[in-house]
C-alpha cells in the first residue's frame, strides 16, 4: 500500500490575525491532472494523531473505497484557545468561520488541483470542533456540502442557529453520538449531558429537512470510539 506524505505548514490568516498552523495529507496517488475532494478537520492534530486520518484514507484510497482526496488538519493550540474559535459565544468564531471559508479554501484550490465546488468539500470534527464544523457548514452552504458530526457540541445557540438555517441548501450531515455521552466530563471539569442536546438537534435536522445519516452508538465522548467510526465516515461522504 502506498502511503501518501502530511505536510506541516503555517498559514497566516487575516480574519483571526494570527498564524495558523495547517497538517496537510497528499494522498500517494496525488497527480495535477487530477481533481481532489478535500476534507477540513478541527481538531486537526487529533484526527491526525489519535484517529489515524492519514493512514485510513491510505488504506481506502489503495481499496478504492473512496474517492481522490486531500485531507487538512487545521489543530487548537490550547483549550482556551479551542473555546474562543469553536463555539458560538467564543470570541473568535465568527473569525474562524471566516477564516475557513474564505482563507482556507482559496489557499487550497490554489496550492492542489481540487474541483473547486461545494459538493466537493467537506468538514469534521468531534466535539466543539464538530460544532464548528457544522456551523461553517451552515453559513456557507455554497462552500461546503459535507458535515461530519462526532459527538458534537450542543447548546442553545447552536439550536437556534440551526432553527434559523436555510434547510434548502444540498449539505449532508453525518452525525453521532454516544448512548454514553449523557454524563460528559468537559475540559472545564464540569459534568454535562450531550446525548439528549443531540437528539433535539437530529430531531430539529429532520424537520428542517437536511440530508442527515445519525446513530447512537454505544460508547462515550472519546477517541475510543471516534477513531472506528471514521472509516464509515469517510466511505459514506466520499465514495
Amino acid at each position: 500500500m502506498d502511503k501518501g506524505t502530511v505536510k506541516d505548514t503555517t498559514f497566516y490568516s487575516n480574519a483571526l490575525q494570527e498564524e495558523i498552523e495547517l497538517l496537510v495529507y497528499v494522498p500517494a496517488n496525488y497527480t495535477p491532472l487530477n481533481k481532489y475532494n478535500i476534507l477540513i478537520a478541527s481538531d486537526g492534530k487529533d484526527y491526525f494523531q489519535l484517529g489515524g486520518i492519514p493512514r485510513l484514507a491510505d488504506k481506502l484510497l489503495d481499496d478504492y473505497e473512496i474517492d481522490n482526496i486531500i485531507i487538512v488538519g487545521v489543530p487548537y493550540k490550547n483549550v482556551e484557545d479551542r473555546r474562543r474559535k469553536y463555539i458560538p459565544t467564543g470570541e473568535q468564531h465568527e473569525a474562524y468561520l471566516r477564516f475557513l471559508a474564505h482563507e482556507l479554501v482559496p489557499y487550497l484550490d490554489n496550492e492542489y488541483s481540487t474541483f473547486q465546488l461545494g459538493a466537493s468539500r467537506g468538514l469534521i470534527g468531534d466535539s466543539m470542533a464538530a460544532t464548528a464544523s457544522l456551523l461553517a457548514a451552515l453559513k456557507y452552504p455554497n462552500i461546503f456540502s459535507k458535515a461530519i458530526l462526532q459527538s458534537p457540541y450542543v447548546d442553545e445557540h447552536v439550536l437556534n442557529i440551526v432553527e434559523q438555517s436555510n434547510s434548502t441548501s444540498s449539505i449532508s450531515i453525518y452525525h453521532i453520538v454516544g448512548t454514553g455521552e449523557d454524563q460528559v466530563l468537559t475540559t472545564d471539569k464540569k459534568i454535562k449531558d450531550f446525548l439528549t442536546p443531540n437528539r433535539k438537534l437530529h430531531e430539529l435536522f429532520l424537520s428542517k429537512g437536511y440530508k442527515t445519516f445519525y446513530e447512537e452508538f454505544n460508547g462515550n465522548h472519546t477517541w475510543k470510539y471516534w477513531k472506528p467510526d471514521l472509516r464509515r465516515a469517510l466511505i459514506e461522504n466520499f465514495s
